[in-house]
């Protein structure tokens, strides 16, 4: 039976780094006594529900607190909870489902072109690499989950077709037939100026290459790329290079591009984007 309150999840943290332990959060409202907690991870299936609902290890008999903790998760997962009291038990309502987000993955999200930062007026394909003959490209945009673009289970590899869309920030992840999710991707789109950088994790060891991008000339020299809001290198050339790459280099990297007129200066600084770095583990 289902009780007429609500249940709010909260995840923590967004998104997740290896190693890394995520916090569920359940609440209940109106607020009351009594409550045992039931936790659920989301299933991708082939209904007009997005997901089913599978408990999680240790939470078949609910949990007093209305806190638990999950160690070791390694891809892309969505959670629900509820609360259940009483005897016989009553239940309030599901959440909604709460994700926390992966960048790695054996199910892979290709974007193209490849890199987080978009221009508003620039097509963007989405498209999933999965062994199941069903897939699917989802999005959380604005506190709200949908299919993109209409794109629901499908069995070809006919991609997503973002066009002329304004993101500030949304998330992008492919689900599978057999229940799997692919790394997660933030994308942005702007008018003017944009950091080109890649749009997956990049392995240590490897090169990093950033570049700045103006709609209308290209790819600009004399530029100076920033990483956490500090400079790192000064407007004299085209490229930041990193030839092996260090999670020391892990960070929010952003680009800008200075031009002396008549009367002013112009500037053009691009957003920041979050460039990943994992592990050449064996």
């Amino acid at each position: 039976k289902s009780d007429s309150a609500l249940s709010v999840l909260t995840v923590s943290p967004s998104w997740l780094s290896p190693g890394a332990s995520v916090t569920l959060k359940c609440h209940v409202k109106p607020p009351s006594a009594g409550w045992r907690f039931y936790w659920y991870k989301a299933v991708p299936q082939l209904s007009d529900e997005p997901y089913r609902y599978e408990l999680l290890p240790d939470s078949s008999e609910g949990t007093e607190q209305e806190v638990f903790t999950i160690h070791g998760q390694k891809n892309t997962t969505g959670y629900m909870c509820r609360a259940g009291r009483g005897d016989p038990q009553f239940y309030s309502e599901y959440s909604r489902p709460n994700f926390t987000w992966y960048m790695d993955s054996s199910v892979s999200l290709r974007v193209s072109p490849n890199r987080s930062q978009h221009f508003t007026s620039e097509s963007i394909s989405l498209s999933c690499e999965t062994n199941s003959d069903k897939r699917r490209v989802r999005q959380f945009y604005e506190n709200s989950y949908s299919d993109c673009d209409h794109y629901s289970w499908r069995t070809k590899t006919s991609p997503c077709i973002i066009s002329r869309t304004v993101y500030n920030g949304a998330v992008f992840w492919c689900e599978s037939g057999s229940g799997e999710f692919s790394n997660a991707v933030n994308i942005s789109t702007h008018d003017d100026i944009i950091l080109e950088s890649p749009v997956h994790p990049v392995t240590e060891g490897q090169p990093l290459i950033l570049s700045c991008r103006l709609w209308t000339d290209g790819i600009l020299s004399d530029v100076s790329f920033y990483k956490n809001g500090k400079v790192i290198q000064n407007g004299t050339s085209k490229r930041l290079n990193i030839s092996a790459v260090s999670k020391s280099d892990e960070g929010f990297y952003q680009c800008e591009r200075k031009e002396v007129l008549t009367r002013r200066v112009q500037v053009w600084m691009s957003s920041e984007s979050w460039v990943s770095v994992k592990c050449e583990c064996t």
